[in-house]
């Protein structure tokens, strides 16, 4: 049994030892389904596979929506949780049973919302995104993903990440002639075709973009190389695979245009192979803005690709605010900073309450 009414802390370590490996969330989402229904009042809740959902029709002015992932990484020998001082350790402890926590709690404790809530706990985040329980959501029940401001659970620090950048995989293709390395002026070397796509990536000076007062840094960054045959021969195929970290200004059209520009004139083809959008702080929304007031103003950008996209593409304002460093996610030694909890507790407490 979780007990919501109870310290927030306690509730995060009771999710922790449940072990949810991504595809086998089913005992945790029956574990939070449960107290929803049993602890909570006046919402409706229902199940949409391992996820779970529960909102309410008070007819407030306003529609908040909280969203967390049930799912961790595999585990690395790091359950269950334990304690150490000020720092709770236990896989999931900062992505993002944490923030489950914060929000499961809040759902049963606060008495007088300034906004209806929708909350939503989701399977299948940590893996391919065909299989992210928003998506089915999305397609199954659209209805349940309306709301003026999305909160995504996701582990910040206790400050506020508006937005997220957008990320694109592009393959960088040389071809030349295969050839006896003894003679090798008979060949034609495909690696050494991607010396010169290197060396404009080592040259590349990345953007900074201020959006809403949040400052976006651009990355353009070689990240695998594949290439050679045998010892004795010159390669007559090689590539190199890059990914691009763009801010939320940039469509992914744009961004694999700027890329095939950054690589245009050299002997290699471009293939894109992986694309998702960022999303756009949209802190001047004024049910974000209120958030943002409540947390004292601590907003920065959000770097890396998060689920604020899915719901920027729905129109919705996103901003992921969490306990938990974002650094110790998928660690071994993965943790939580105890007090972290309970300021991100008391922070939406504020902004949920009236």
């Amino acid at each position: 049994m979780l007990d919501l009414h109870g310290d927030p802390i306690a509730l995060t370590a009771a999710l922790v030892d449940i072990p949810s490996e991504s595809r086998d969330e089913a005992r945790i989402a029956d574990a939070v389904e449960s107290a929803l229904r049993e602890q909570t009042v006046g919402f409706e809740v229902i199940r949409s596979g391992d996820s779970v959902l529960a909102r309410t029709n008070r007819g407030l002015p306003s529609r908040v929506m909280l969203a967390g992932h049930l799912d961790t990484v595999p585990i690395a020998e790091n359950l269950p949780s334990r304690i150490e001082g000020d720092v709770m350790y236990g896989c999931g402890t900062s992505d993002m049973k944490s923030g489950d926590a914060v929000f499961l709690h809040l759902a049963a404790t606060v008495t007088d919302p300034a906004h209806d809530l929708t909350l939503v706990f989701y399977d299948c985040e940590e893996i391919e995104a065909s299989a992210n329980g928003l998506g089915r959501i999305e397609r199954d029940l659209p209805e349940w993903l309306r709301a003026d401001v999305a909160v995504l659970g996701e582990p910040t620090g206790g400050y506020i990440e508006a937005g997220c950048q957008g990320t694109l995989r592009v393959v960088l293709s040389a071809t030349g002639t295969r050839a006896h390395s003894a003679r090798s002026w008979m060949g034609d070397n495909a690696i050494h075709k991607l010396s010169l796509a290197l060396a404009r990536l080592a040259d590349y000076q990345p953007r900074d973009v201020d959006i809403d007062g949040c400052v976006y840094r651009e990355g353009l960054s070689a990240v695998r190389i594949d290439g050679g045959v045998a010892g004795n021969v010159i390669p007559d195929a090689a590539s190199v695979t890059v990914n691009f970290r763009f801010a939320p200004d940039r469509s992914p059209q744009q961004a694999f245009d700027h890329v095939r520009e950054v690589f245009d004139g050299l002997p290699v083809s471009v293939e894109l192979t992986d694309s998702a959008a960022g999303a756009l702080p949209g802190l001047g929304q004024p049910a974000a803005a209120q958030l943002v007031a409540a947390a004292g103003g601590q907003v920065r950008a959000k770097y890396g690709w998060t689920d604020v996209s899915r719901f920027a593409a729905l129109g919705i304002p996103a901003l992921n605010y969490g306990p938990g460093d974002p650094n110790l996610a998928h660690r071994r030694d993965e943790r939580v900073e105890i007090a972290q909890i309970t300021a991100v507790t008391e922070t939406l407490r504020a902004y949920l309450s009236r």
